[in-house]
């Protein structure tokens, strides 16, 4: 389908086109690129109300910086959209997201002017001060900015960027969107010092009048810059309490401004140019700016899906049928069934309670359940002190996004052998996020750790039972469940709960001619595999793994003795992984069998829906077939 963008959007192509336009109609420009970015996400999916939120503060970034040679880095990227459609991808903005389509985040290899890959928060700050230094050290005057958002300003890292920028002497902008939003609604102590200082009217009525008196004063050439910094770092001090803490860092502190000013925005970004040295520019803005339904609910606008942009009915596959839920459903209602049981039981999560469905505690039992912000280090060693006092903590973060606190899990929970419940969302592929979200590494990093539980449920039962077993007082290690995106396969799932022996697999099936050996969801589609394979004859037996540390030795000695053939399938990296905790176990014990492993390949793996990212791996339903075929010496039709 065609979307036609706007008659001056159209012939922006790049951001020196957009500098041919006239200050008096970049408004212009913001409404059609806004428009645009409706017109398509509406029709093809995608992040949404981020990018409104910055439509203007894109337009004026290009506008006044000379980019790409002036380095801008988008921290997260979910609000590049402006940005990617105003650096030559306009025409092919409609494959966002897309198998072999432009990638949701920014991306070094997509193009010149995304500078630095993004798709987790907080690192805009680091990466743009590493710019601006080396730009300062090889002597070019080339200007580096980093737009970062109040969510990701919570973060421990932005805070160490800002610590060494205050010192670094170098020439580093630092934009702080301020919308009041992460995914969901920002939360801690810095919520309320930018709320503080951008809705003091006496603060900003105080500043705005003295400047207009000084500009009146005959003070002429003897009136410095510095003069004027003092000036008005004494009247932040006066008129707000927590205003310096900017200025304490050494950031000249600039704003707050209106983000949807696009004028002002120019006029603003081409005085900061001029002024050397490490600043901070603060820009109000509204997530969903422009689409009103977006403005008014900006989580459930995040990422909405397909949706009538005229009624705002998101559009929804019509199902006749009762569906499975979503394992981060099965999470978020399990553990408040759990927690009305368990008075022990407190859940937390980094700012993820929607997309992890923690919010279901948080509604029911808001004294136990804890969004920290995007503070993943926080999370799990706030998890470990709960856990020295005999609290059971649920620590629920994204699998990709745990990398960001593997020394925490290291040093202050399996060094202490401390009952944390790690339960992991979006662990294996997640389809269109792409490769920054893609939960690969989890087993191959956990497994190595002593002390470390670590299992996965093939389904939503199993889900709930491993979690009963995780809370059980007995359970005293490190408990890590991993689980997919999306929907689980039953329907029924709301079993009584049963408890699980901690190390021990399943047998599934019976058969004659090989073995197959699955972790997690994947065992599903092993399932449809041995199907399948059993109409042309192959009789295959299949094991649930279950816990791939420890590993289930009485399982695995019957699975050699009796095969020589297998076939192991997880939804990780093989590197690593069950498959090669399989190895290990078959080389230790002299085994001889011959094992092909399946699972995500040695490379990195771009972003499509799960189906092709599935196939392109190869250990979908129709790649565990041909797997078993090939060892067996039949014929496969596919090609792999």
């Amino acid at each position: 389908m065609h979307i036609e963008a706007g008659p001056l959007l159209k012939m922006i192509d790049s951001p020196n086109d957009l500098k041919k336009v006239s200050k008096e109609k970049l408004h212009q420009v913001c409404d059609e690129l806004r428009q645009y970015i409706i017109d398509v996400v509406s029709v093809h999916g995608g992040h949404f109300a981020a990018s409104l939120g910055v439509v203007e503060l894109s337009v004026a970034l290009h506008y006044v910086y000379n980019t790409p040679y002036d380095q801008l880095v988008w921290d997260v990227g979910h609000q590049a959209y402006g940005h990617k459609i105003l650096t030559g991808r306009r025409d092919d903005f409609t494959s966002n997201r897309k198998y072999n389509g432009l990638s949701g985040f920014p991306k070094r290899s997509e193009s010149e002017y995304d500078t630095f890959g993004v798709g987790h928060s907080s690192t805009s700050i680091s990466a743009a001060l590493g710019m601006s230094m080396a730009a300062k050290y090889k002597k070019e005057d080339r200007k580096s900015v980093a737009i970062i958002g109040d969510g990701s300003m919570t973060a421990g890292m932005a805070f160490e960027a800002m610590n060494h920028a205050g010192v670094a002497d170098s020439d580093v902008l630092i934009i702080l969107n301020d919308n009041c939003m992460s995914i969901d609604p920002n939360v801690g102590a810095l919520k309320e010092y930018l709320t503080d200082i951008s809705t003091s009217p006496t603060y900003n009525k105080v500043r705005d009048e003295l400047w207009q008196l000084m500009g009146k004063l005959p003070i002429g050439k003897t009136f410095t810059r510095e003069m004027a910094s003092k000036i008005e770092a004494g009247l932040k001090g006066v008129i707000s309490k927590s205003s310096n803490l900017f200025e304490a860092l050494n950031l000249r502190y600039f704003g707050p401004i209106d983000g949807h000013n696009i004028a002002n925005l120019v006029d603003t970004l081409k005085s900061l140019k001029e002024i050397p040295g490490p600043k901070i520019l603060h820009v109000l803005t509204v997530k969903g700016k422009g689409y009103a339904l977006a403005e008014k609910d900006q989580t459930k606008w995040h990422a909405p899906g397909l949706f009538d942009k005229l009624t705002g009915e998101i559009i929804k596959k019509k199902i006749e049928t009762p569906q499975p839920p979503k394992y981060q459903d099965v999470f978020g209602h399990t553990i408040v069934e759990l927690a009305k049981a368990n008075k022990l039981i407190m859940g937390i999560t980094p700012a993820m309670p929607s997309g992890s469905s923690l919010k279901y505690m948080m509604e029911a039992m808001p004294d136990r359940a804890f969004d920290v912000g995007i503070c993943e280090q926080h999370a799990v060693t706030l998890s470990a002190g709960l856990a020295t006092q005999g609290i059971k903590a649920f620590c629920n973060i994204y699998s990709s996004f745990m990398q960001r606190a593997y020394d925490q899990v290291i040093h202050d929970v399996a060094l202490q052998n401390l009952p944390v419940v790690f339960c992991l969302d979006r662990a294996g592929l997640v389809g269109e996020d792409g490769p920054t979200h893609h939960g690969c590494y989890d087993i191959a990093f956990f497994r190595c750790i002593p002390n470390m539980i670590v299992s996965a449920p093939m389904n939503e039962v199993e889900l709930r039972n491993l979690m009963f077993t995780a809370q059980l007082p007995e359970t005293n290690a490190p408990f890590v469940i991993r689980y997919p995106r999306g929907e689980g396969v039953l329907v029924d799932w709301q079993k009584p709960f049963e408890k699980i022996t901690i190390g021990k697999g399943r047998k599934l099936k019976d058969g004659k001619d090989i073995a197959i050996l699955s972790l997690g969801h994947p065992g599903n589609f092993a399932q449809t595999a041995i199907r399948n394979l059993r109409e042309e004859g192959i009789d295959p037996a299949h094991y649930d793994i279950r816990f791939v540390k420890p590993l289930d030795a009485a399982l695995l000695h019957e699975v050699f003795k009796n095969y020589d053939k297998i076939v192991t399938v997880e939804d990780a990296t093989v590197v690593g992984g069950m498959g090669s905790a399989i190895l290990e176990f078959m080389n230790e014990h002299n085994y001889t069998s011959k094992i092909t492993m399946l699972g995500i390949p040695d490379s990195i793996v771009e972003h499509g829906s799960l189906k092709e990212l599935y196939h392109e791996c190869h250990y979908d339903a129709l790649a565990i077939s041909d797997a078993v075929k090939a060892l067996l010496g039949k014929q496969v039709l596919t090609e792999v």
